[in-house]
């Protein structure tokens, strides 16, 4: 904001957190500094989301689901799309995030935002795809119209760990929702900052209020209240802390949540990333008659 003083110093905005659609500050008041790794100057304001703040974005993921899963396969392809347009319009900021805050070269953050976009166009081209490959017409014996679709697991909540993988986080969020799921998304606590731009290209794209949930804090604070939560029916963690995961895992067994753990050899951009968020109805009809 230039002409408050002489020097027209830079306002370091608050990040706040993305739940059902809008942008609340967390409900604890707390934040954390971000600094520009580059001059060491404060960057940003980070809200540190909390238990209450984890509650509120089940709450509106679980209220935006059905009607998420209830749009046309295509419908949901198309906003996929937008996404990949609203990203590309918010390069700049992306680009200023990746280079201040964690450091990358032009190049390297101009790539990754070209990685996210590039996630959005691929799975929103496999919204009304992926139906295709992987339902079948069963052959059965008996006058019996016997067939196999899959359908979307729920609401999906994801922990991500490590440092900031720009495409790899959209890719993740893109496979999950393109089936119908609704998603709440813990983002790496060494990246976090990428939530404002990536928050405005949800809220921007015709998405569902409450489909995607955005939330900052800390993994040590929040990871068991992920893996307790009974409303939530899947849970990706991307971390390498072997503790975590098994102590996820018997948490998880308390309302049978499917625990997704993504593989270093699975690629981004592929059916395994959806057909880890799907399960399937197989159907019986009478024919024959």
């Amino acid at each position: 904001m230039a002409g408050l003083n002489s020097q027209s110093l830079r306002i370091p905005k608050t990040i706040k957190l993305f739940i059902g659609g809008e942008f609340p500050r967390t409900e604890s008041g707390r934040s954390a500094p971000v600094f520009s790794k580059k001059g060491k100057t404060l960057f940003a304001h980070l809200c540190k989301a909390s238990r209450k703040d984890l509650r509120n974005a089940v709450v509106a993921a679980k209220g935006a689901q059905s009607g998420w899963e209830k749009k046309t396969a295509y419908n949901r392809g198309q906003i996929l799309y937008r996404m990949a347009e609203m990203a590309e319009g918010k390069r700049a900021e992306f680009v200023e995030i990746l280079e201040e805050v964690q450091g990358y070269t032009a190049p390297q953050a101009n790539a990754a935002v070209d990685q996210a976009i590039d996630a959005f166009v691929y799975y929103g081209g496999f919204a009304d795809k992926y139906p295709q490959l992987v339902g079948t017409i069963n052959p059965v014996s008996g006058p019996h119209h016997n067939f196999t679709t899959p359908e979307p697991v729920g609401l999906v909540a994801v922990v991500f760990d490590g440092e900031l993988d720009l495409g790899g986080l959209a890719a993740h969020l893109a496979a999950i929702i393109c089936s119908g799921n609704s998603v709440v998304a813990l983002l790496p606590e060494d990246g976090s900052a990428i939530l404002a731009p990536l928050a405005e290209v949800m809220a921007t794209s015709d998405l569902s209020k409450g489909v995607v949930n955005l939330l900052s804090g800390s993994r040590d604070e929040l990871w068991q209240q992920f893996g307790s939560h009974m409303e939530i029916q899947s849970l990706s963690y991307g971390g390498q802390d072997r503790k975590i995961l098994t102590e996820l895992k018997t948490l998880a067994c308390e309302n049978m949540k499917r625990m997704v753990v993504p593989s270093a050899k699975t690629a981004a951009l592929s059916l395994e990333q959806i057909l880890s968020f799907v399960e399937y109805k197989t159907v019986w009809h009478p024919s024959g008659f």
